[in-house]
Parts: C-alpha cells; sequence; structure tokens
C-alpha cells in the first residue's frame, strides 16, 4: 500500500460494501442509489446532507443546480470538483430519501451510523471540510447554535479548517438575501481556503 492510501484494497472494499448498501431499502421510494465520492487523497471534504432526485437518477454527487451554485461558491471548476484526489464528497444520507411537504426529507440516520466513521478515517489528508446543512452541521461540529443560520453566522468560529454553509440549493435563495453578509464576508474567505487547501 501507498502512503497515501490509493492502493489500500481494504479501502476499494469498505467502498464497494457501501456502493451495495441496502439498510434503509424498504424506506427508500425510489430504492437504494448510494452517491458519494471518496479517495484517500482527498484534500476537500464537501459534508452534504443527501442526494436529490435528480442526483439520483444520475448517480452522479451535486449534478444539478446546487452543485452549480456550489462550485462557484467554491472557485472551482467541474473537473477539479470531480476529482476525487482533491474532493471527497460526503453526504450525511447516500441515497435520496424521497420528497415531504416541504422539500426533500431528512438524510436517512442508518448511514452515519454504519459507514461515517470508518470512511472518515480512510481521508487522512483533508485540509478543508465544508459543513452542508443543519445535519451534518450537527454531526461534524462541536459547537453547533441554536440554528443554522447561527451556526453559519459563527463561521470564524471554525476557519480556517471548517466552514458551515447553507444547502446551495435555488430554494435557499430568499436565505442569502436576507443574509448579505455571507456572499460579502464568509464566500471570500471560503474561496481562499479553497486555494490554500488544494495548493501542492
Amino acid at each position: 500500500m501507498g502512503s497515501d492510501g490509493s492502493g489500500d484494497k481494504s479501502f476499494a472494499i469498505l467502498l464497494e460494501s457501501v456502493k451495495q448498501c441496502r439498510l434503509c431499502e424498504e424506506f427508500l421510494p425510489m430504492g437504494p442509489r448510494p452517491v458519494l465520492q471518496l479517495d484517500p487523497r482527498a484534500r476537500i471534504l464537501v459534508a452534504g446532507q443527501a442526494p436529490g432526485r435528480r442526483v439520483h437518477e444520475s448517480g452522479v454527487p451535486f449534478d444539478d443546480p446546487s452543485g452549480d451554485r456550489l462550485r462557484e461558491w467554491l472557485g472551482i471548476s467541474r473537473e477539479t470538483f470531480y476529482d476525487p484526489t482533491m474532493v471527497a464528497i460526503l453526504p450525511m444520507g447516500f441515497c435520496y430519501p424521497g420528497t415531504g411537504k416541504s422539500g426533500d426529507l431528512p438524510p436517512r440516520p442508518e448511514c452515519a451510523t454504519a459507514w461515517r466513521k470508518q470512511l472518515m478515517q480512510r481521508l487522512p489528508r483533508i485540509r478543508l471540510t465544508l459543513v452542508i446543512g443543519q445535519y451534518a452541521q450537527k454531526w461534524h461540529l462541536p459547537r453547533t447554535q441554536k440554528n443554522l443560520t447561527e451556526t453559519v453566522r459563527a463561521w470564524q468560529d471554525h476557519a480556517p479548517g471548517v466552514f458551515p454553509l447553507p444547502h446551495p440549493s435555488p430554494r435557499n435563495n430568499i436565505w442569502l438575501k436576507k443574509n448579505p453578509w455571507f456572499a460579502r464576508s464568509l464566500l471570500p474567505a471560503l474561496t481562499r481556503a479553497v486555494q490554500v487547501a488544494l495548493a501542492d
């Protein structure tokens, strides 16, 4: 095995086990299709919520308008974003959970319980973690605030190695308009942190 872990057969076996996971199959309206992107050499971790319907259909994480906005926030190309040696994408729930009355349902909790700790242990080179949405923030951040807005507003408590973010979904356009400080203060710092994390 190489020092970067990329030749680790056990990692490949673990990843394949995740992709074949059926733990919560009975609760998934479109069936299981775990969507994630992982390599032990990755430098940036995107810790999101769960795939949406479009991502479920394509099998490509953030292959939707949310992904376009997220890549804009990060200041990186699709090519860089989808290079697993640069960016790991590990949502709290790996499969599309279905739709509720006000949008997609929360991530299924089985994923984090069964897989998250051991997958995180296989990412020794992460320099920057992006924690998107309340479910990821509750898992990753020891000091969350009373709600998502306050957690994101307190981003400097976690920077430069961790950035809490709202979901980049178009459904959050109203939130972005109500919180202009996000684009004014957080995004420039985030772009700089991404550049540092990806630098050789």
